[in-house]
């Protein structure tokens, strides 16, 4: 079995060719909301950070993979990344982002999802994945309700939009495998 594909997509390192959509996905201020960046990265940075992928999770305690698709053109369309992991609680926190608004709602998100969760408890022995969203972000809700995550918590006016508070949902998916 192959932990980091499906049918549709394939999982993979990110390579020095991906730098210019890294530098454009990490840049687009639009999509800073729900990564909370604040801040540009340069392509210098970007360019280090793709030298040290392929560092074990259990040194960096992130992980960040490439999303391709494995028909349509073969084309990168996104990444998803697994952050503060914790190796002794067996545990990570997932984002994930589809970087072109035309192959948003196609069904690739899911997939890419369901390829790590797979991925992380089958391979990697995790006990449970969380994750943080905005009460507002509908999509990315029904995204990781559909994979099984529960909201397990609400942070009361955790992120500031413009003038205004938000709150934010907690969501868990504990491997019960």
């Amino acid at each position: 079995m192959n932990y980091l594909e499906n049918d549709i997509i394939k999982l993979r390192a990110p390579e020095p060719s991906d730098l210019d959509l890294l530098y454009d996905w990490e840049n687009n201020t639009e999509t800073w909301i729900s990564g909370n960046t604040l801040t540009p990265f340069s392509k210098h940075i970007l360019a280090k950070y793709i030298e040290t992928a392929h560092l074990d999770i259990f040194e960096t305690n992130q992980l960040r993979l490439m999303i391709d698709l494995k028909k349509e053109n073969k084309r990168t369309i996104g990444s998803i990344d697994l952050f503060d992991f914790d190796s002794y609680n067996r545990r990570a926190g997932v984002g994930i982002l589809i970087g072109a608004k035309s192959d948003r709602a196609k069904g690739y998100a899911t997939d890419g999802l369901k390829v790590l969760v797979i991925y992380c408890f089958e391979l990697l022995g995790m006990h449970q994945l969380y994750c943080n969203i905005e009460v507002g972000n509908k999509t990315s809700l029904n995204l990781f309700k559909k994979q099984g995550f529960e909201i397990i918590g609400l942070k009361k006016d955790w992120m500031l939009r413009g003038k205004k508070y938000t709150d934010e949902y907690l969501l868990q998916l504990i491997n019960k495998g």
